[in-house]
């Protein structure tokens, strides 16, 4: 195709019919919900995403049961404000690196959706797994496909459809259960969660509760509110707007090759009448989750799952014509073979990227064992033992942040001289639980010559044994003093 000729194919496609854009499939024009009826999608990239589905659902199931040490490999408990990642227990005292973490992964999910669009959504999302992978083959499996779903939603209730209702519903429902044990264990642990269930239900009230909730929520979600999720209230799909651009890789339509549709017809020389490869079959249409026509171009509702490129390949192949008339590629390759997905934006988000995980990286490396808190007693004022030394009271709180029981004691480090520390208590050695927060109360004393001001900088160490795991700066206050020459 010449250039004059792709420019009029461009102009044509940009005069086409746009109406699409004033609805949403799943609305109809009185504004009740349109229930869609997907048909089952085969082909090479269906195959691929059950695979990765699969994989990705056996990690999600095989998670909660896996410890490393005496922790979890993954808690996220909200309840107490403790976070286990990789083993590794996190505290509230650590939120400076939870929001690096987050800023890291929006960054990412910029980065990674201006080069290649949704293909999260389409490869990896747990509401994409979830919906095409478990529920939505299952309502196969009891209602059949397209037609007769179709058949089915608009039959009278009768016996056969109360009994696939009951069923389906029945089964959707234990699923959503079965998941919402899993999403407990991610919240509260493994162990904690068995203890809801062989206990006795009266004592764990809270626990079942939240446990039938959040079944309800998932039932909810798969069962009825489906792709709405994706096109509502997912605001993921909105992001594409403003980080889409023409050299981004998406699922599109090649309305170069494709275009002029029309249907077909044995032995005809498509060429020849004016017509493209697209045989206006609807069949990437009837295989849409979301509903839409991927040949209308991007759309807010697509979630590049991969549906409409089988079934449009599939037709390819049965009318002798090359695969990938749908696939993945960017606009700027579509109309001019130009596209770059290395570009100056993506090459910015990309850098600033590596500086932050760098941070991140540096800031988790360098985090300490135990969180110590250090704080002079509120209402206090400095207290004068005698000529040369003066008094001050503290309050402490030690966290232990690893997974075994800690000993740990004070030591005054600055100034070398003149400082003195003393444990409200008979021993001096702190005694930390794992996962756990001691406190107290110690007294300092400083010489009068070490004095300089009314508040003097001082050091004190927390010492695990003879080694120093972390220093705190606090002040010393005292009275009105002449500071040394």
């Amino acid at each position: 195709m010449n250039q004059k000729d792709t420019e009029a194919v461009l102009k044509e496609t940009l005069e086409m019919d746009q109406s699409f854009r004033d609805s949403v499939a799943t609305i109809s024009e009185k504004g009740s919900r349109n229930f869609l009826f997907p048909k089952k999608p085969k082909g090479t990239y269906t195959s691929r995403r059950q695979v990765v589905s699969y994989f990705l659902l056996a990690i999600f199931f095989s998670i909660p049961f896996i410890k490393i040490g005496d922790q979890p490999f993954l808690m996220l408990n909200v309840l107490e404000r403790k976070f286990v990642i990789f083993g590794q227990i996190f505290w509230p005292e650590d939120f400076f690196i939870f929001v690096i973490a987050m800023i890291i992964g929006v960054l990412f999910v910029a980065v990674f959706t201006v080069a290649f669009g949704r293909l999260f959504c389409g490869w990896v999302c747990p509401q994409t797994i979830f919906m095409e992978h478990v529920f939505r083959r299952i309502e196969y499996w009891i209602d059949g496909d397209r037609n007769q779903q179709l058949r089915l939603a608009r039959m009278p209730w009768n016996g056969e459809k109360i009994r696939k209702r009951i069923l389906k519903n029945g089964i959707f429902f234990a699923i959503a259960f079965i998941i919402s044990n899993f999403f407990l264990m991610y919240i509260i642990g493994k162990d904690a969660w068995w203890e809801i269930v062989s206990d006795d239900p009266s004592k764990h009230l809270s626990g079942l509760s939240g446990m039938f909730i959040f079944a309800g929520v998932f039932f909810f979600v798969f069962a009825w509110f489906r792709e709405q999720a994706c096109i509502i209230v997912c605001p993921y799909g909105r992001l594409q707007g403003a980080l889409l651009d023409r050299n981004s890789v998406v699922i599109a339509y090649d309305y170069l090759r494709g275009e002029k549709r029309g249907k077909f017809r044995k032995s005809e020389d498509r060429a020849a009448v004016g017509k493209g490869d697209c045989i206006d079959c609807n069949q990437c249409v009837d295989v849409c989750p979301t509903g839409i026509d991927i040949r209308n171009g991007t759309q807010l509702e697509c979630t590049n799952c991969t549906a409409c490129i089988d079934a449009c390949d599939n037709i390819m192949e049965k009318t002798n014509k090359p695969k990938g008339l749908i696939r993945y590629d960017s606009e700027n390759n579509i109309a001019n073979g130009s596209g770059k997905i290395f570009t100056g934006r993506v090459k910015a988000y990309m850098a600033i990227l590596v500086v932050l995980m760098s941070i991140f990286t540096y800031l988790l490396m360098s985090r300490a064992d135990v969180e110590a808190i250090f704080l002079r007693m509120p209402g206090q004022r400095y207290q004068k033992v005698d000529e040369n030394t003066y008094m001050n009271a503290y309050n402490w709180k030690l966290l232990n942040k690893t997974a075994e029981d800690k000993t740990y004691q004070f030591k005054a480090i600055s100034p070398s001289e003149g400082l003195k520390l003393k444990t409200a208590g008979e021993s001096e050695q702190i005694t930390v639980n794992a996962s756990g927060l001691a406190e107290g109360a110690v007294i300092l004393y400083l010489d009068k010559g070490q004095l300089t001001g009314t508040s003097t900088d001082i050091e004190i160490g927390v010492y695990e044994g003879d080694l120093l795991i972390e220093t705190i700066e606090t002040a010393f206050t005292g009275p009105l003093v002449k500071p040394k020459k």
